[in-house]
């Protein structure tokens, strides 16, 4: 049909002919794919490791997208939206690919619904109770669905002194911490602040590069699961108390320009 092959293939006698290293590539990113089931980890890791397009390209999001919906790799030629019976050999099973879709049919808040029960305590080390000391993650099962918290363990059983709090429902308190971080993150004065302190360092990070970067979080946040929306926090927050009738929370300003910096070499790779 023209163009220029997808990667696994190449053009012999105006035939797509299986390139058995690339083809190996797609294998193996279709099925780390079912494993993380986020193409922005993917993507980022994929480029970590040197695995690149087949123009020596690093694999962005977007690239990854076309390449995980491309039917070329079940053995179809798409012409015009509708695909028809190819005459190349299959690099995907049916059976790999209707996994992977699956998944990719799902909303990137569902994925990562469906593995936040498998993953650490968004806020393990990082919550605390109004006497400074740690609230612990802990979870029990009843009838079958999972209950998970954050408790007051260095707290005697039956003792609820006041200003303290023994138990928060993890789940909650998790989403009020990630509201506040996002909340802030649009916030001008963070934005500026981030950007001064930078400066300050020698990063060469202008103000429009900050700006731009935070506010890409609040998209991108979705799109993480736990495991990394977990690491984003660490890198970000110092510190959570836990009131009563409030949360306090205290960010890393060098964590910011960690998080910065990274957005940025994503983007510019992608």
């Amino acid at each position: 049909m023209g163009g220029s092959p997808p990667l696994g293939y190449l053009v012999k006698d105006r035939k797509l002919v299986v390139d058995a290293d690339e083809a190996a590539t797609v294998r193996i990113i279709f099925e780390r794919y079912l494993t993380v089931g986020s193409a922005t980890v993917l993507s980022r890791t994929l480029s970590t490791e040197g695995v690149t397009t087949k123009r020596g390209k690093p694999i962005s999001k977007g690239y990854l997208y076309r390449l995980l919906n491309n039917q070329v790799f079940i053995g179809k030629a798409v012409h015009k939206g509708t695909a028809y019976p190819g005459e190349h050999e299959a690099i995907i099973g049916l059976d790999l690919w209707d996994k992977v879709h699956s998944i990719l049919k799902e909303s990137p808040r569902v994925r990562a619904n469906h593995t936040r029960a498998q993953t650490p305590a968004l806020l393990k080390g990082l919550i605390f109770g109004a006497d400074g000391r740690a609230m612990t993650p802990v979870h029990t099962k009843k009838k079958g669905r999972l209950y998970r918290y954050y408790v007051a363990a260095g707290l005697l059983k039956g003792e609820t002194p006041a200003g303290l709090v023994r138990r928060v429902p993890a789940a909650e308190i998790e989403a009020a911490v990630i509201d506040q971080m996002r909340g802030l993150l649009r916030a001008p004065e963070v934005i500026v602040g981030t950007w001064r302190t930078a400066r300050d360092q020698g990063d060469g990070l202008a103000e429009t590069d900050v700006r731009e970067a935070l506010q890409m979080l609040d998209p991108l946040w979705d799109e993480l699961f736990p495991t990394e929306q977990a690491r984003v926090l660490q890198l970000l927050i110092e510190r959570v108390e836990v009131y009563p009738d409030r949360i306090d929370l205290r960010f890393r300003v060098d964590g910011l320009q960690s998080l910065v910096a990274d957005i940025n070499a994503g983007r510019r790779a992608a």
